[in-house]
């Protein structure tokens, strides 16, 4: 049987465990106890993906615990009945989908949704500009110890159009999203963006979700168009609006799987979208990106996520022209823990006052 440990403003009676890879920033974790004395903060540091995490914490831990910070390890749902609240320190809650904490239980799910904006749309533009400048040639003629001018001309990013394609429906405008928008908006860059469900007024286009300071598009102000739609010949539609670079975001579920194939890329053909993929791996068809790749029909991709993943030694991408590769690390920061305990202190604050939290996870959509 679970126990509902009420809301206080002080949280008192409330247990939180913090399940973290990395140090404990002082200054965040400083922030959570001053506001709220009376709880109960107990921290262990587990490696991000070691989901038999729980199986180190005591029983009698697990039964104190009301409020969980982790990446994959979850506690069974009977030694943990009085569990309220769970914040992944990840953006995509796919790995948590079938554990029975989630499926049999009203635990609340909150991701991470947010954190990862900064560094990941540096990592787009980075990328992007990178095969633009031709960067990697001639990174390898400065191995070589060659100074060799390229006949191809820069194509700059003024006037380009981006593609948003971020976790709000199947495709859309997230945080991760918003950020990257904000950094192509001030390159010259003009952003187009979709959502499952049309997004026809001011208060439809806002981001409940959490955003660093100064960073994002919370009004959904920089879109110049929107599109909406679920269906395929929707899709196409937006993927047909003269883009210059697709940027995808999106969760990986049943929708979402396999979305950018060959008759995507037929689409993209049409400009040779680059084609950048900060998500999930599976999200693109890994055989039709290397033959759009091969064949020109697509003219680069940058890829930080890839299927099968880890990208195993001799495998056919490894060799494609006009790609850039990395070991899924775009989400990689300094402030990434900061930013999650972020997360973590604005949902105690409503938990505190019996509020709807942030990041939620939504069970029937899956993030």
């Amino acid at each position: 049987m679970r126990v509902n440990i009420s809301h206080n403003k002080s949280l008192k009676g409330h247990t939180l465990l913090l399940l973290l890879p990395d140090d404990l920033p002082a200054t965040p974790l400083d922030a959570i106890r001053s506001r709220f004395p009376e709880l109960r903060i107990l921290a262990r540091r587990q490696p991000w993906a070691d989901a038999d995490a729980h199986a180190h914490v005591p029983d009698a831990e697990w039964s104190l615990v009301t409020i969980l910070v982790t990446g994959s390890a979850l506690p069974l749902k009977e030694k943990a009945p009085r569990l309220q609240y769970v914040q992944l320190i990840s953006a995509g809650a796919n790995h948590v989908l079938d554990n029975p904490l989630f499926t049999d239980t009203d635990v609340a799910f909150c991701t991470a949704n947010g954190v990862h904006g900064p560094q990941i749309s540096e990592w787009v533009i980075s990328t992007y500009l990178a095969l633009q400048h031709h960067l990697p040639k001639y990174l390898e003629q400065q191995k070589q110890g060659t100074w060799k001018r390229l006949p191809d001309p820069v194509d700059d990013a003024v006037s380009k159009r981006v593609l948003i394609a971020s976790p709000r429906g199947i495709l859309g405008y997230g945080s991760i999203g918003r950020q990257v928008a904000r950094v192509c908006h001030a390159m010259g860059m003009s952003i187009h963006a979709y959502t499952l469900h049309p997004r026809d007024t001011p208060a439809s286009r806002r981001d409940p979700s959490y955003a660093p300071p100064n960073t994002g598009d919370i009004p959904g102000d920089l879109p110049s168009r929107w599109f909406s739609g679920a269906s395929t010949a929707a899709i196409h539609e937006f993927l047909a609006s003269d883009l210059d670079l697709l940027v995808v975001c999106l969760p990986l579920t049943p929708k979402t799987r396999g979305l950018i194939s060959a008759p995507e890329f037929e689409v993209l053909a049409a400009k040779k979208t680059f084609v950048s993929n900060i998500s999930r791996g599976p999200i693109v068809n890994t055989d039709h990106l290397i033959a759009a790749l091969e064949n020109g029909v697509v003219r680069g991709a940058a890829l930080d996520v890839t299927d099968p993943e880890p990208l195993p030694e001799g495998h056919r991408l490894w060799g494609v022209r006009n790609l850039i590769v990395t070991p899924h690390v775009s989400g990689n920061s300094t402030a990434y823990t900061r930013r999650v305990l972020d997360i973590l202190r604005l949902n105690l604050e409503r938990l505190s006052e019996g509020g709807e939290l942030i990041n939620r996870v939504n069970r029937k959509e899956g993030y």
